[in-house]
Protein backbone atom coordinates (compact mmCIF):
# COMPACT_ATOMS: atom_id res chain seq x y z
CA UNK A 1 0.00 0.00 0.00
CA UNK A 2 1.44 3.15 -1.46
CA UNK A 3 2.21 5.71 1.44
CA UNK A 4 0.79 9.16 0.60
CA UNK A 5 2.18 10.96 4.11
CA UNK A 6 3.93 13.58 3.32
CA UNK A 7 7.49 13.60 4.20
CA UNK A 8 8.91 16.85 5.86
CA UNK A 9 12.84 17.59 5.48
CA UNK A 10 14.90 16.44 8.71
CA UNK A 11 17.45 19.06 10.43
CA UNK A 12 20.20 18.40 12.19
CA UNK A 13 19.58 19.75 15.91
CA UNK A 14 22.15 22.05 16.11
CA UNK A 15 21.13 23.87 12.67
CA UNK A 16 19.28 26.97 13.68
CA UNK A 17 16.10 28.16 11.22
CA UNK A 18 15.53 32.13 11.50
CA UNK A 19 13.22 33.00 8.88
CA UNK A 20 14.29 37.12 10.46
CA UNK A 21 17.72 36.56 10.06
CA UNK A 22 17.07 34.77 6.42
CA UNK A 23 15.04 37.71 5.05
CA UNK A 24 17.52 39.97 6.48
CA UNK A 25 20.72 38.34 4.94
CA UNK A 26 18.07 38.59 1.48
CA UNK A 27 17.35 42.06 2.06
CA UNK A 28 20.84 42.78 2.78
CA UNK A 29 22.32 40.72 -0.74
CA UNK A 30 19.77 42.96 -2.95
CA UNK A 31 20.43 46.29 -1.56
CA UNK A 32 23.84 45.31 -1.58
CA UNK A 33 23.24 44.43 -5.47
CA UNK A 34 21.79 47.65 -6.20
CA UNK A 35 24.38 49.50 -4.52
CA UNK A 36 26.98 48.06 -6.65
CA UNK A 37 25.33 48.65 -9.53
CA UNK A 38 24.40 52.77 -8.98
CA UNK A 39 27.64 52.91 -8.08
CA UNK A 40 29.21 51.26 -11.64
CA UNK A 41 26.32 53.43 -13.19
CA UNK A 42 27.78 56.07 -11.42
CA UNK A 43 31.40 55.76 -12.62
CA UNK A 44 30.62 55.38 -16.46
CA UNK A 45 28.36 58.35 -16.25
CA UNK A 46 31.43 60.46 -15.31
CA UNK A 47 33.14 59.62 -18.07
CA UNK A 48 29.98 59.89 -20.92
CA UNK A 49 31.99 62.85 -22.41
CA UNK A 50 34.86 60.59 -23.04
CA UNK A 51 34.47 58.93 -26.74
CA UNK A 52 35.79 57.51 -29.67
CA UNK A 53 36.71 58.18 -32.76
CA UNK A 54 33.76 56.58 -34.44
CA UNK A 55 31.52 58.25 -31.79
CA UNK A 56 31.17 55.29 -29.29
CA UNK A 57 30.84 55.60 -25.61
CA UNK A 58 34.72 54.63 -24.34
CA UNK A 59 33.50 53.55 -20.67
CA UNK A 60 30.75 50.78 -20.44
CA UNK A 61 29.52 48.64 -18.71
CA UNK A 62 30.66 45.23 -18.92
CA UNK A 63 28.66 43.01 -17.18
CA UNK A 64 29.75 40.77 -14.00
CA UNK A 65 32.42 39.35 -12.28
CA UNK A 66 32.14 35.54 -10.71
CA UNK A 67 29.82 34.92 -7.76
CA UNK A 68 31.77 35.09 -4.17
CA UNK A 69 30.34 34.99 -0.50
CA UNK A 70 31.34 37.84 1.77
CA UNK A 71 31.14 36.97 5.17
CA UNK A 72 29.13 39.70 7.68
CA UNK A 73 27.72 40.41 10.91
CA UNK A 74 24.12 38.49 9.70
CA UNK A 75 25.68 36.23 7.22
CA UNK A 76 27.32 34.71 4.01
CA UNK A 77 26.03 37.33 0.98
CA UNK A 78 26.58 36.06 -2.75
CA UNK A 79 27.21 38.96 -4.80
CA UNK A 80 28.85 39.35 -8.33
CA UNK A 81 30.64 42.87 -8.87
CA UNK A 82 30.10 44.79 -11.46
CA UNK A 83 32.11 44.96 -13.97
CA UNK A 84 33.64 48.00 -16.09
CA UNK A 85 35.43 48.14 -19.12
CA UNK A 86 37.62 50.94 -21.20
CA UNK A 87 37.18 50.24 -24.72
CA UNK A 88 40.01 52.21 -25.93
CA UNK A 89 42.55 50.01 -27.58
CA UNK A 90 45.82 50.84 -25.95
CA UNK A 91 49.09 49.87 -25.99
CA UNK A 92 50.35 51.32 -22.43
CA UNK A 93 48.01 49.77 -19.60
CA UNK A 94 48.63 52.90 -17.39
CA UNK A 95 47.02 54.97 -19.87
CA UNK A 96 43.62 52.70 -19.67
CA UNK A 97 40.43 53.89 -17.28
CA UNK A 98 39.99 51.21 -14.55
CA UNK A 99 37.34 50.85 -12.04
CA UNK A 100 37.58 49.72 -8.58
CA UNK A 101 34.53 49.59 -6.30
CA UNK A 102 34.81 51.52 -2.96
CA UNK A 103 31.64 49.13 -1.61
CA UNK A 104 33.43 45.98 -2.19
CA UNK A 105 36.91 45.76 -3.04
CA UNK A 106 38.51 43.14 -5.45
CA UNK A 107 39.37 41.25 -2.90
CA UNK A 108 37.39 41.35 0.23
CA UNK A 109 35.41 38.54 1.84
CA UNK A 110 34.92 39.90 5.07
CA UNK A 111 33.27 43.22 6.00
CA UNK A 112 34.90 45.95 7.93
CA UNK A 113 32.86 45.17 10.98
CA UNK A 114 33.76 41.55 10.74
CA UNK A 115 37.41 42.08 10.53
CA UNK A 116 37.27 44.20 13.92
CA UNK A 117 35.37 41.37 15.73
CA UNK A 118 37.75 38.03 14.87
CA UNK A 119 40.72 39.70 16.80
CA UNK A 120 38.64 40.22 20.00
CA UNK A 121 37.33 36.77 19.66
CA UNK A 122 41.22 35.37 19.41
CA UNK A 123 42.65 37.44 21.84
CA UNK A 124 39.36 36.34 24.31
CA UNK A 125 40.93 33.07 24.16
CA UNK A 126 38.49 31.24 21.47
CA UNK A 127 41.06 28.58 19.72
CA UNK A 128 41.15 28.74 16.13
CA UNK A 129 39.09 25.17 15.90
CA UNK A 130 36.09 27.01 17.41
CA UNK A 131 35.46 30.30 15.70
CA UNK A 132 33.06 28.70 13.28
CA UNK A 133 31.50 27.22 16.11
CA UNK A 134 31.18 30.69 18.38
CA UNK A 135 30.06 32.49 14.73
CA UNK A 136 27.76 30.03 13.46
CA UNK A 137 23.91 31.46 15.32
CA UNK A 138 24.70 35.05 13.53
CA UNK A 139 26.51 33.82 10.47
CA UNK A 140 24.60 30.93 9.37
CA UNK A 141 26.25 26.78 9.60
CA UNK A 142 28.56 27.73 6.80
CA UNK A 143 31.74 29.95 6.74
CA UNK A 144 33.78 28.94 4.19
CA UNK A 145 35.74 32.18 4.69
CA UNK A 146 36.41 31.30 8.76
CA UNK A 147 37.84 28.04 8.13
CA UNK A 148 40.41 27.12 11.19
CA UNK A 149 43.03 27.29 7.93
CA UNK A 150 42.08 30.53 7.05
CA UNK A 151 41.41 31.69 10.95
CA UNK A 152 45.52 30.31 12.03
CA UNK A 153 46.55 32.83 8.64
CA UNK A 154 44.89 35.47 9.81
CA UNK A 155 45.98 35.39 13.72
CA UNK A 156 49.82 34.79 12.38
CA UNK A 157 49.51 37.96 10.12
CA UNK A 158 47.91 39.99 13.01
CA UNK A 159 51.78 39.56 14.65
CA UNK A 160 53.25 39.62 11.60
CA UNK A 161 52.13 42.93 10.87
CA UNK A 162 52.29 44.09 14.37
CA UNK A 163 56.06 43.26 14.47
CA UNK A 164 56.59 44.58 11.36
CA UNK A 165 55.16 48.10 12.00
CA UNK A 166 56.58 48.63 14.72
CA UNK A 167 60.42 48.41 13.03
CA UNK A 168 59.26 50.49 9.80
CA UNK A 169 61.01 52.95 9.05
CA UNK A 170 59.68 56.76 9.22
CA UNK A 171 62.60 58.68 7.76
CA UNK A 172 60.28 59.49 4.68
CA UNK A 173 57.21 60.41 7.09
CA UNK A 174 56.33 63.91 8.09
CA UNK A 175 53.49 64.59 10.38
CA UNK A 176 52.55 67.91 10.77
CA UNK A 177 50.05 67.77 13.64
CA UNK A 178 50.11 65.71 16.49
CA UNK A 179 47.43 64.19 19.01
CA UNK A 180 48.73 62.52 22.62
CA UNK A 181 46.76 60.53 25.39
CA UNK A 182 47.05 57.95 27.95
CA UNK A 183 43.72 55.63 27.17
CA UNK A 184 42.43 53.38 29.33
CA UNK A 185 40.95 50.03 28.18
CA UNK A 186 37.45 49.00 29.74
CA UNK A 187 39.42 45.28 30.15
CA UNK A 188 42.25 45.62 33.10
CA UNK A 189 46.17 45.30 32.45
CA UNK A 190 48.36 43.78 34.61
CA UNK A 191 49.26 47.10 36.74
CA UNK A 192 46.12 48.74 37.41
CA UNK A 193 47.66 51.99 36.86
CA UNK A 194 49.06 51.50 33.06
CA UNK A 195 47.53 52.43 30.15
CA UNK A 196 47.92 52.52 26.54
CA UNK A 197 50.17 56.11 25.40
CA UNK A 198 49.06 56.87 21.81
CA UNK A 199 50.31 59.31 19.40
CA UNK A 200 48.53 60.16 16.25
CA UNK A 201 49.78 62.93 13.48
CA UNK A 202 48.23 64.54 10.42
CA UNK A 203 50.46 64.12 7.15
CA UNK A 204 50.74 66.83 4.58
CA UNK A 205 47.48 65.28 2.70
CA UNK A 206 45.82 65.41 5.48
CA UNK A 207 45.74 61.62 6.43
CA UNK A 208 45.57 60.78 10.04
CA UNK A 209 48.08 57.80 10.91
CA UNK A 210 49.12 55.81 13.74
CA UNK A 211 52.42 56.89 15.12
CA UNK A 212 53.41 55.28 17.81
CA UNK A 213 51.76 53.54 21.06
CA UNK A 214 52.69 51.54 24.42
CA UNK A 215 51.64 50.84 27.51
CA UNK A 216 53.24 53.05 30.04
CA UNK A 217 51.92 55.25 33.11
CA UNK A 218 49.81 58.31 31.92
CA UNK A 219 51.66 61.26 33.94
CA UNK A 220 55.43 59.65 33.45
CA UNK A 221 57.55 62.31 31.27
CA UNK A 222 60.05 58.48 30.84
CA UNK A 223 56.88 56.26 29.73
CA UNK A 224 56.61 59.51 26.88
CA UNK A 225 60.42 60.35 26.48
CA UNK A 226 60.76 56.18 25.37
CA UNK A 227 57.60 56.24 23.24
CA UNK A 228 59.33 59.52 21.59
CA UNK A 229 63.01 58.69 21.07
CA UNK A 230 61.72 55.31 19.71
CA UNK A 231 59.91 56.95 17.40
CA UNK A 232 63.12 59.57 16.40
CA UNK A 233 65.11 56.46 16.57
CA UNK A 234 63.61 54.82 13.85
CA UNK A 235 63.90 58.38 11.25
CA UNK A 236 61.48 60.87 12.43
CA UNK A 237 63.24 63.87 11.93
CA UNK A 238 61.04 66.38 11.32
CA UNK A 239 59.48 68.18 14.41
CA UNK A 240 55.30 68.61 14.59
CA UNK A 241 54.53 72.31 14.37
CA UNK A 242 51.57 71.78 16.96
CA UNK A 243 50.74 68.90 19.85
CA UNK A 244 47.22 68.68 20.90
CA UNK A 245 46.97 66.65 24.83
CA UNK A 246 45.93 67.18 27.62
CA UNK A 247 47.89 69.05 30.66
CA UNK A 248 47.65 66.37 33.37
CA UNK A 249 50.75 63.99 31.56
CA UNK A 250 54.42 63.58 31.51
CA UNK A 251 53.74 63.90 27.61
CA UNK A 252 54.95 67.55 27.76
CA UNK A 253 58.30 67.57 28.97
CA UNK A 254 59.18 64.37 26.97
CA UNK A 255 58.18 66.66 24.04
CA UNK A 256 60.42 69.58 24.74
CA UNK A 257 63.19 67.30 24.94
CA UNK A 258 62.36 65.35 21.76
CA UNK A 259 60.98 68.19 19.54
CA UNK A 260 61.67 71.33 21.51
CA UNK A 261 60.11 73.65 18.69
CA UNK A 262 57.00 72.14 18.54
CA UNK A 263 54.09 74.67 19.76
CA UNK A 264 51.72 73.23 22.50
CA UNK A 265 48.29 73.35 22.61
CA UNK A 266 45.70 71.86 25.22
CA UNK A 267 42.77 70.01 25.18
CA UNK A 268 39.53 72.15 25.32
CA UNK A 269 37.50 68.61 26.32
CA UNK A 270 40.00 67.88 29.16
CA UNK A 271 39.78 71.52 30.55
CA UNK A 272 36.38 71.88 30.68
CA UNK A 273 35.78 69.13 32.70
CA UNK A 274 38.64 70.21 35.38
CA UNK A 275 37.56 73.99 35.55
CA UNK A 276 33.87 72.82 36.08
CA UNK A 277 35.20 70.56 38.72
CA UNK A 278 36.38 73.39 40.94
CA UNK A 279 32.63 74.99 40.83
CA UNK A 280 29.11 73.51 41.90
CA UNK A 281 27.17 71.52 39.57
CA UNK A 282 24.18 73.77 39.73
CA UNK A 283 26.67 76.45 37.78
CA UNK A 284 27.98 73.79 35.31
CA UNK A 285 25.61 75.43 32.60
CA UNK A 286 26.44 79.21 32.57
CA UNK A 287 30.11 78.46 33.59
CA UNK A 288 30.29 76.46 30.12
CA UNK A 289 28.61 78.91 27.92
CA UNK A 290 31.52 81.38 29.30
CA UNK A 291 34.29 78.66 29.00
CA UNK A 292 32.98 77.86 25.09
CA UNK A 293 32.56 81.75 24.59
CA UNK A 294 36.33 81.47 24.90
CA UNK A 295 37.38 78.51 22.20
CA UNK A 296 34.95 79.59 20.16
CA UNK A 297 35.57 82.99 20.24
CA UNK A 298 36.45 84.39 16.40
CA UNK A 299 40.03 86.09 17.15
CA UNK A 300 42.97 85.84 19.60
CA UNK A 301 41.73 89.90 21.16
CA UNK A 302 38.64 88.39 21.44
CA UNK A 303 39.43 85.04 23.63
CA UNK A 304 41.68 87.27 25.63
CA UNK A 305 38.80 89.83 26.48
CA UNK A 306 36.89 86.87 27.13
CA UNK A 307 39.02 85.09 29.46
CA UNK A 308 39.55 88.32 31.55
CA UNK A 309 35.28 88.75 32.23
CA UNK A 310 35.54 85.12 33.42
CA UNK A 311 38.44 85.82 35.95
CA UNK A 312 36.75 89.02 36.73
CA UNK A 313 33.22 87.28 37.03
CA UNK A 314 34.65 84.48 39.15
CA UNK A 315 38.11 85.15 40.36
CA UNK A 316 36.13 86.29 44.02
CA UNK A 317 34.23 82.80 44.77
CA UNK A 318 36.44 80.38 42.72
CA UNK A 319 39.55 81.27 42.40
CA UNK A 320 40.94 77.64 42.25
CA UNK A 321 38.89 77.47 38.52
CA UNK A 322 39.30 80.71 37.45
CA UNK A 323 43.86 79.61 38.16
CA UNK A 324 43.28 76.14 36.57
CA UNK A 325 41.78 78.21 33.19
CA UNK A 326 44.27 80.99 33.34
CA UNK A 327 47.15 78.85 34.23
CA UNK A 328 47.61 77.04 30.55
CA UNK A 329 46.08 80.42 29.11
CA UNK A 330 49.09 80.60 26.34
CA UNK A 331 48.75 76.78 25.45
CA UNK A 332 45.29 76.78 24.94
CA UNK A 333 44.98 79.34 22.72
CA UNK A 334 47.59 78.27 20.47
CA UNK A 335 45.42 77.81 17.54
CA UNK A 336 44.72 80.68 16.63
CA UNK A 337 48.22 80.80 14.76
CA UNK A 338 46.76 78.14 12.84
CA UNK A 339 44.43 78.02 9.60
CA UNK A 340 41.06 78.47 11.04
CA UNK A 341 39.96 75.39 9.18
CA UNK A 342 41.87 73.42 11.68
CA UNK A 343 40.57 74.68 14.51
CA UNK A 344 38.41 72.35 15.55
CA UNK A 345 40.94 69.68 14.71
CA UNK A 346 43.56 71.35 17.36
CA UNK A 347 41.33 72.20 19.94
CA UNK A 348 41.08 68.83 21.41
CA UNK A 349 43.02 65.50 21.60
CA UNK A 350 39.39 63.92 20.35
CA UNK A 351 40.77 62.51 17.47
CA UNK A 352 42.20 59.86 19.77
CA UNK A 353 39.58 59.74 21.92
CA UNK A 354 36.97 59.03 18.90
CA UNK A 355 39.34 56.15 18.15
CA UNK A 356 39.53 54.13 21.09
CA UNK A 357 35.60 53.97 21.43
CA UNK A 358 36.07 51.10 18.91
CA UNK A 359 38.53 49.23 21.04
CA UNK A 360 37.16 50.17 24.46
CA UNK A 361 33.61 48.92 22.80
CA UNK A 362 35.20 45.49 21.80
CA UNK A 363 37.02 44.97 25.02
CA UNK A 364 34.00 45.74 27.44
CA UNK A 365 33.30 42.60 28.06
CA UNK A 366 36.83 41.15 28.54
CA UNK A 367 37.50 39.10 31.82
CA UNK A 368 40.32 39.49 33.95
CA UNK A 369 43.40 41.01 33.43
CA UNK A 370 45.34 41.45 29.93
CA UNK A 371 49.00 41.08 29.30
CA UNK A 372 50.72 44.13 27.73
CA UNK A 373 51.23 41.86 24.41
CA UNK A 374 47.65 40.99 24.01
CA UNK A 375 46.77 44.29 25.23
CA UNK A 376 49.12 45.88 22.18
CA UNK A 377 48.39 43.16 19.69
CA UNK A 378 44.63 44.05 20.24
CA UNK A 379 45.07 47.95 20.24
CA UNK A 380 47.05 47.37 16.51
CA UNK A 381 44.79 45.48 15.20
CA UNK A 382 41.43 47.09 16.37
CA UNK A 383 42.74 50.31 15.43
CA UNK A 384 44.35 48.93 11.92
CA UNK A 385 40.68 48.31 11.11
CA UNK A 386 38.99 51.46 12.45
CA UNK A 387 41.61 53.76 10.47
CA UNK A 388 40.07 52.49 6.97
CA UNK A 389 36.96 55.39 7.97
CA UNK A 390 39.49 57.56 9.61
CA UNK A 391 38.62 61.26 7.50
CA UNK A 392 40.71 63.45 6.58
CA UNK A 393 41.56 67.03 7.65
CA UNK A 394 39.06 69.82 6.88
CA UNK A 395 41.09 71.94 4.81
CA UNK A 396 43.97 70.12 3.74
CA UNK A 397 44.95 72.57 1.56
CA UNK A 398 46.01 74.72 3.93
CA UNK A 399 48.36 72.11 5.17
CA UNK A 400 51.64 72.88 2.41
CA UNK A 401 50.98 76.45 3.68
CA UNK A 402 51.96 76.14 7.18
CA UNK A 403 54.72 73.33 6.29
CA UNK A 404 56.29 76.12 4.68
CA UNK A 405 55.80 78.65 7.47
CA UNK A 406 53.25 80.69 6.36
CA UNK A 407 52.02 82.49 9.56
CA UNK A 408 48.43 82.79 10.28
CA UNK A 409 46.60 85.82 12.62
CA UNK A 410 43.59 84.56 13.97
CA UNK A 411 43.35 81.67 11.35
CA UNK A 412 43.61 83.73 8.47
CA UNK A 413 46.81 83.52 6.22
CA UNK A 414 49.17 86.86 7.17
CA UNK A 415 49.52 89.45 4.02
CA UNK A 416 52.58 91.65 3.61
CA UNK A 417 50.09 94.47 4.25
CA UNK A 418 48.57 92.92 7.14
CA UNK A 419 51.66 93.13 8.58
CA UNK A 420 52.83 96.41 7.96
CA UNK A 421 49.08 97.63 9.58
CA UNK A 422 49.36 95.13 12.20
CA UNK A 423 53.18 97.18 12.70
Amino acid sequence: MKNDTPSLPFRQSETIVDPLSELAREGARRMLAEALKAEADAFVASFLDEQLEDGRQRIVRHGFGPERQIQTGIGALDVQRPKVRDRLATSDPSTKIRFTSNILPKWARRSVSLDALLPVLYLKGISTGDFQEALSAIMGPDAPNLSPSVISRLTAGWQTQYDTWIRRDLSARHYVYIWADGVYLQARMEENAECILVIIGATPEGKKELIGFQVGLRESAQSWHELLADIKGRGLSVAPEIAVGDGAMGFWNALDRAFPSTKHQRCWVHKLKNVLNCFPKQMAPAVKSDLDDIQHAGTRKQADAALAMFSEKYGAKYPKGVTCLIKDQEAMLAFFDFPAEHWGHLRTSNPIESVFATVRHRTVRTKGALSQKTAKLMVFTLIQAASKKWLRLKGRNQLPKVIEGTKFNDGVEATDDAENRAA
